[in-house]
């Protein structure tokens, strides 16, 4: 049984979700990020914070959470060009794939994940990585992820475990998983604290958190909280 685990922790809904998912099975975590001069870095300045009440607020992963890690990849910025990292328009490209596409951007976090593991004697690597409520990025298909595992497996003769607990969710059971987890406070954490919104927008706020509401993040964040607040109404109902 593994203690120790990394998380791939962005700011974001998900990755605090995956965040307080590894706090809840593993004795030991610890948490990476990158800055790659993402449009919406606003979501790295969203981590220290969302970690403090974690480790404050939820007495039992008190003493679970251990050291943060934060990667530079600026070069992921220059090699690219799309809505993330350009201050351009989103659009569909011709693959149809969104623009905000960073192609190799999950490839590249796992592998300096890896790297970050192998030294910290981590076995299990969780990610947000999602197939059911996602834009088609083919880097957040679970045949990807599990081709990432085996290569990071064979390249560094470990044995490192990806684990992607929102792989089969869509973004409404993503917001349950959140409230079976840590209950209402931590739904309220995750409206509160986290960031989403590809434009980096934290000025409006709504009923799901603060963001553009318009962007594909902020829709589909949207729409989760739609769908999981009817269903939470309909069983209180019953």
């Amino acid at each position: 049984m593994h203690s120790k685990a990394l998380v791939l922790f962005s700011g974001g809904q998900d990755s605090t979700t995956c965040l307080a998912f590894a706090l809840e099975r593993y004795p030991h975590v610890e948490t990476i990020g990158f800055d790659y001069r993402q449009r919406h870095r606003v979501e790295l300045e969203r981590r220290e914070s969302i970690r403090a009440a974690l480790h404050r607020d939820f007495p039992r992963w008190h003493g679970r959470l251990g050291e943060d890690h934060l990667v530079r990849i600026d070069a992921l910025a220059d090699v690219s060009t799309t809505a993330l990292t350009r201050d351009i328009e989103i659009v569909m490209d011709e693959k149809g794939l969104p623009n905000t596409f960073v192609p190799g951007r999950n490839l590249l976090f796992l592998t300096f994940a890896g790297a970050v593991a192998y030294r910290r004697g981590l076995k299990v690597i969780v990610g947000g990585m999602c197939e059911t409520d996602f834009s088609g990025y083919p880097d957040c298909r679970d045949d990807t992820i599990k081709a990432m595992q085996l290569a990071l497996n064979l390249g560094m003769d470990a044995r490192f475990v990806v684990e992607t607990p929102l792989m089969w969710l869509d973004k409404a059971a993503t917001w349950r998983l959140a409230e079976e987890l840590g209950g209402s406070a931590l739904v309220d954490l995750v409206v509160e604290e986290t960031h989403t919104c590809y434009l980096g927008e934290r000025g409006a706020r709504h009923d799901w958190g603060y963001g553009c509401g318009t962007c594909p993040a902020c829709k589909l964040r949207a729409e989760g909280w739609r769908k999981y607040s009817i269903d939470k109404r309909s069983l209180q109902s019953k």
